[in-house]
């Protein structure tokens, strides 16, 4: 900081300005005090001499006379001693220049001593012999002599009263001067004392301002600054004890937004946005990008939650809405936030309800694809019953045909009926694994014969590629013999003639790799996100003799899961369909 800028230099210019209005104001008093003690003190002098004069001068003859008055002045005083008109006496042994009588019958007031007979006093500038005007005292007394009017004049020089005065004020000055000198030594002294505390307290300020709250200002002395040194190391410790709550505070308010599986706006009374947590600030960015706006999450929301948001402020009311944004369902909840009585802004609540309105979606689907897939082999049943019961079938034949549709509808049924039991238990995790040794190589070349057969009679090209070092792994060899058979009848399902399937197995240190890939029909694109859901078919049509359940790629998974792997597909429609299989190793076969 700048020295004239401080608190020293301001203190110091007051004190200076003070004393040097002090003696200015003393100076200018005594100097008019002693000028008029002086001047008066000459005129009386002059006056008890003119008096003096004019006495003796009527005692006396006029040579005796005057002999006396000669003694009685000196060489700074003039005198003329007029006893008559035609007798006039000068004494001109003074420094001044003689005073004529031509002077005093020109100047009234002193012509006014010889007519008024009145003592008079005149100040007047006159001449020395070095022709240098100067101050003059003459005062004029009245004489009578002979019975003549005449008059006694006494002049003299003030310059021994200015000499004096301007000796008294080169004292006053130098007396001011070192006053001021002292004063400066004095309160630079004072000012060290009262801003040196000051100081390390603004450093310390400086130290708290920029977070370290641990600095301490040494306490000085037991006044008023020590106590201010008190009060900011108190004030210190509870900010800082303050600042650690609050900090304390939003942390735990930061870790709990960001740990909400919910999305939390913080609005102001103007609607714009004051705190996001990352599921909000996702759901702005899903926003904006279906939209195509500009990604500032600091300038604006959403329309649609700025009509709820003002509905909310201006009616005092919580307003829910619900939104589809990128194939995902929100439920946004505005409720305003109170300060008292005034509504301050609101808080957005936004939930992600996709799960919830998929689960109320399957549980809808699941009534109208079980219903569906019961009523075609029930429908079945009672129209081929009835007509075995009303003789419809006329031939032992027929009636043989019609009993084995009948029996395949209800082994249809059965595995449907168990199929569906099979998912319950495994999606209620009451899946129980038989888990063995199993080698890998022969185990799974035996499952894929079952299948050589199906692959000739349809006249499609059946290839398996089985790795030599397969090894031994761990597993439920009924489970993943089930999966195995789900995946390549779904495979050679839906591969036409002339088509190609591969079944190709591969195992390294992570895990065993498991390929099935088709050239069949494919699975459309907008339908792969579905295919491991339960009732999921890729035949539309659900033509009986060539769909399924709709449950066995649920099941697939479900088992694969238990095991600790992972399942994928990759389709593309009219091109055919690949499946990846990977079950990890166990840690204790590593």
């Amino acid at each position: 900081m700048k020295f004239w800028r401080s608190v020293v230099f301001k203190l110091w210019i007051t004190f200076l300005l003070l004393v040097s209005v002090v003696l200015t104001i003393l100076t200018i008093m005594l100097l008019e005090y002693f000028e008029q003690y002086y001047t008066e003190q000459t005129e009386t002098e002059l006056t008890n001499t003119a008096t003096k004069i004019s006495e003796i001068m009527k005692e006396h003859n006029n040579q005796t006379g005057l002999e006396i008055v000669g003694e009685l002045l000196d060489h700074s005083t003039g005198a003329i001693i007029i006893s008559s008109p035609d007798q006039v006496y000068y004494y001109p042994e003074s420094r001044l220049q003689e005073l004529t009588f031509s002077f005093i019958e020109e100047n009234e007031a002193l012509q006014n001593v010889v007519t008024s007979n009145k003592p008079t006093v005149v100040m007047r500038k006159w001449k020395n012999k070095e022709n240098i005007p100067e101050q003059v005292a003459i005062v004029g007394s009245p004489l009578h002599v002979n019975g003549n009017d005449g008059a006694v004049f006494i002049y003299q020089s003030l310059q021994s009263m200015n000499e004096s005065k301007e000796s008294t004020a080169k004292f006053i000055v130098l007396a001011a001067v070192i006053a001021i000198i002292l004063t400066t030594i004095f309160a630079f002294f004072l000012l060290t004392r009262i801003t040196a505390p000051l100081r390390m307290m603004r450093e310390a300020a400086f130290e708290v301002s920029q977070g370290n709250f641990a600095t301490k200002v040494p306490i000085m002395a037991q006044d008023e600054i020590g106590e201010l040194s008190i009060a900011f190391n108190e004030m210190a410790r509870r900010l800082h004890f303050n600042m650690n709550a609050l900090s304390q505070e939003k942390e735990q308010l930061d870790n709990i937004l960001s740990g909400m599986a919910d999305g939390v706006l913080t609005l102001n009374r103007n609607g714009s946005l004051l705190l996001t947590n990352p599921p909000a600030e996702k759901f702005l960015q899903h926003w904006y990008y279906e939209k195509g706006e500009l990604s500032d999450m600091q300038a604006q929301i959403p329309n649609e939650l700025r009509k709820l948001f003002q509905l909310a402020v201006h009616t005092g009311n919580e307003q829910i809405d619900e939104i589809t944004l990128q194939g995902r369902n929100w439920v946004m909840i505005v409720s305003p936030l109170y300060n008292k009585k005034d509504i301050r802004g609101a808080i957005v609540v936004i939930r992600d309800m996709t799960e919830e309105r998929k689960l109320d979606k399957l549980r809808i689907d699941f009534i109208a694809n079980i219903s569906h897939e019961l009523r075609t082999p029930i429908s079945m049943l009672q129209g081929y019953s009835e007509a075995i019961v009303d003789n419809i079938a006329e031939s032992e034949e027929e009636k043989r045909e019609m009993a084995r549709i009948i029996y395949d509808e209800s082994l249809r049924m059965g595995r449907l009926v168990n199929e569906f039991l099979d998912l319950a238990r495994m999606e209620t995790g009451y899946l129980e694994l038989r888990k063995e040794q199993v080698d890998l190589n022969p185990f799974i070349n035996r499952v894929a014969r079952k299948f050589k057969t199906i692959a000739k009679e349809k006249e499609i090209a059946f290839t398996v590629s089985i790795s030599e070092d397969m090894g031994e792994y761990e597993l439920d060899p009924d489970r993943i013999e089930q999966v195995l058979t789900n995946i390549m009848d779904n495979s050679l399902r839906h591969t036409l003639t002339d088509g190609t399937v591969s079944l190709r197995a591969r195992s390294d240190d992570y895990g065993v790799y498991i390929e099935v890939e088709d050239t069949g029909a494919g699975i459309p694109e907008e339908d792969l996100p579905y295919v491991f859901e339960r009732f999921y078919k890729a035949d539309k049509a659900r033509t009986r003799g060539n769909a399924g359940t709709g449950l066995g790629l649920a099941i697939v998974k479900n088992i694969i899961d238990a095991h600790g792997g992972d399942i994928s597909v990759y389709s593309k429609y009219g091109r055919g369909t690949t499946f990846f299989i990977f079950l990890p190793r166990n840690k204790e076969e590593n």
